[in-house]
């Protein structure tokens, strides 16, 4: 069994709990101290990066630590209706594991885990990310050898994530206000004046724009200069992208950005929305983890390694929420609703496919907002 080294912190006056620099583990059970990392604290006795979650070797071993603890705390951002079948197999599978689910939104749960690991009493066991929350997530991961339980290397990203579903961001349309004639096909498309007056929508924090810079023929200029010309429209701006798709349900704005696994969702409760073949788009992968310092580490471990495989993967592909290909690819949508409803709209989409494409979104994100008039912080 690996073992975490064990950390001398001592605290200084000016100690933040909040603070930006990368957090530590604490003892929970049998748990050995890892590494803490606060501003503020003078840290002996330690290496730098994630400490090592300290697991069992084998997978009949991880099961029987994980039952032994009892219980997983899983944090994500999807609604927990559509990660609830996932939830009851887990919990059919291993009965003496119980699974408690927290809807988080992704910036809140970094939030936390810097705060409670900075405190060394971690209350989240598994964790999400992706997006903008990933390059910050690395600093909170433990080290865990993914490949010894079962999770196949093509999904293993940056070491320490799983990737375990992706939900594409796209642009939505409300049938009954929009003419088939009149269904946008291209971004520029978005830009006609027809959309002006709030009759468009869209995540203020600019991530629907991610394919912009993850694909090379686009880039950050085109970018700007594509929010420089959108943003006279005075379009209905919503928080993130979870809000952006009620106006559009509602018929508040005819056309607007969502999730696909959101609108799918609508579709099959009989909204009139659908996706417009507006393309490219971005993939939006989303990672499982568990944080330095996990209450339940083995549980944690445990969960995720069961819902990156083929099993789980069917039952979350039923609430659009399962692994997509990286890169665009119909050549078997068949079995995938995500799939099937990305390319029916002949849309190619594009994901990261490195920690520096996720560095480079830090970036690109405050200046289209700035280009938008959203950046208000």
């Amino acid at each position: 069994m690996r073992r975490t080294p064990i950390c001398r912190v001592t605290w200084s006056p000016d100690a933040s709990a909040g603070s930006k620099s990368q957090a530590g583990s604490g003892r929970p059970r049998s748990l050995v101290i890892g590494v803490v990392l606060v501003t503020g604290a003078a840290v002996t006795g330690c290496g730098t990066g994630a400490s090592t979650a300290e697991l069992p070797t084998t997978m009949p071993a991880l099961v029987r630590q994980a039952e032994k603890e009892g219980e997983v705390n899983w944090a994500s951002w999807n609604p927990e209706a559509q990660m609830q079948p996932a939830i009851d197999l887990f919990e059919k599978k291993y009965p003496g594991i119980r699974v408690k689910y927290t809807n988080i939104k992704a910036p809140d749960q970094v939030s936390r885990l810097k705060l409670e690991q900075a405190a060394r009493k971690v209350s989240i066991d598994v964790a999400n990310a992706g997006g903008l929350t990933m390059t910050p997530a690395v600093k909170l991961a433990a080290d865990v050898d993914w490949s010894k339980y079962g999770v196949g290397e093509k999904n293993i990203f940056a070491k320490n994530f799983v990737y375990v579903w992706a939900t594409p961001k796209v642009w939505a349309y409300n049938t009954d206000k929009v003419k088939p004639a009149d269904v946008p096909r291209s971004w520029d498309d978005l830009l006609e004046s027809k959309w002006a007056g709030g009759k468009i929508s869209a995540e203020s924090r600019a991530s629907f724009m991610t394919v912009w810079d993850l694909d090379r023929s686009l880039g950050e200029d085109k970018a700007l200069a594509w929010a420089k010309e959108f943003a006279p429209l005075r379009p209905h701006y919503s928080p993130n992208l979870t809000q952006a798709e009620a106006p559009i349900e509602s018929g508040q704005v005819n056309i607007g950005t969502s999730l696909i696994s959101l609108v799918l969702a609508a579709k099959a409760k009989g909204a009139p929305v659908e996706v417009a073949p507006v393309s490219p788009t971005s993939a939006s992968e989303s990672y499982l983890y568990v944080p330095q310092g996990a209450a339940h580490p083995a549980a944690a471990a445990l969960l995720t390694s069961f819902l990156s495989s083929d099993e789980a993967q069917k039952l979350l592909a039923k609430t659009y929420n399962s692994r997509i290909p990286v890169d665009t690819d119909c050549s078997d949508p068949s079995k995938n609703a995500v799939l099937q409803a990305l390319c029916a709209a002949h849309l190619k989409w594009y994901g990261a496919k490195s920690l520096e494409d996720y560095d480079r979104m830090t970036d690109f994100f405050p200046k289209v907002e700035k280009t938008l008039g959203t950046d208000v912080g």
